[in-house]
């Protein structure tokens, strides 16, 4: 199915193609399509296309099969400007992206990570005016923000974890931390998190934040992408699951109390002058 997709979109460049898998992990039948056609048929034929892949991706406890769209290995293919891969959290970002991808003159496909759970997040909505005004966002800074200068730690995130990570800080009221949001992986979007970090004055270190294992997810697609433009007075670390087979638990019940580590080592600062840990 993917293949006559991906031909159709070739021929009728003018068109917005969408194909939606089924469920997580099973894109991973089509590598085929993705690997010798999606990714690289630019490269190796000059044929061009604006295929859309909506791919269901979100630790939301569902267990192995039904939580990862493997976006590191989307990641991995990216290179002169192939693909654009993308997490929208707002109903107003995938307007926007999608708008962008039939407007713009550059054509390449777009890759699109999409949790089940934001469909029905009270939280992830958007105004008319959200939808009517602005563009798309490769960097969302953190909107709850009122004083930049109280900031020591930065935690940069994609997807729906930010929600997690957002209700979680106003029930601490915590007001030293603040919450981005990487809306595009790739082209990633160095200039924008270049101005962004100079503007946090008073932060120290940088969090990337992910739901997936570190040997998936963003983390090594990101990691030397961030420290080329982190000042130097600021520290990078990785908070995330720890590397893994599986992409996965198969239980409820550990998915939950991993899925709380992760926000609470995230949002949780020592007081100043007292060690970490204390």
């Amino acid at each position: 199915v993917l293949g006559f997709e991906y031909g159709y979109s070739t021929v009728a460049k003018n068109a917005l193609v969408l194909w939606e898998a089924q469920f997580g992990d099973f894109s991973n039948g089509a590598q085929v399509i993705i690997d010798q056609y999606i990714s690289s048929s630019e490269d190796k034929w000059k044929e061009q296309n604006r295929l859309v892949m909506l791919l269901p991706h979100g630790f939301e406890g569902q267990g192995p099969e039904h939580s990862s769209a493997r976006l590191e290995r989307y990641l991995q293919l990216c290179a002169e400007n192939n693909m654009q891969v993308c997490y929208p959290t707002s109903p107003a970002q995938f307007f926007h992206m999608l708008r962008r991808q039939v407007m713009q003159d550059i054509v390449r496909p777009l890759i699109v990570m999409t949790p089940k759970s934001l469909l029905r997040l009270p939280a992830a909505t958007s105004t008319v005016e959200d939808l009517t005004s602005g563009g798309f966002q490769p960097v969302i800074d953190d909107p709850a923000l009122s004083d930049k200068s109280a900031v020591r730690r930065i935690v940069l995130c994609s997807g729906k974890i930010y929600y997690d990570m957002n209700s979680a800080r106003e029930e601490q009221n915590t007001k030293n931390a603040a919450l981005v949001r990487l809306e595009q992986f790739y082209p990633f979007p160095a200039a924008r998190l270049a101005e962004l970090f100079s503007s946090y004055s008073n932060a120290t270190e940088v969090f990337w934040t992910q739901e997936e294992p570190k040997n998936m997810g963003g983390w090594d697609f990101v990691e030397d992408r961030i420290r080329s433009v982190l000042p130097d007075s600021m520290t990078l670390r990785y908070v995330g699951r720890t590397a893994s087979a599986s992409p996965a638990t198969g239980s409820y019940s550990i998915h939950g109390l991993e899925q709380n580590e992760i926000i609470d080592e995230s949002l949780s600062i020592p007081e100043k002058g007292a060690p970490a840990g204390s």
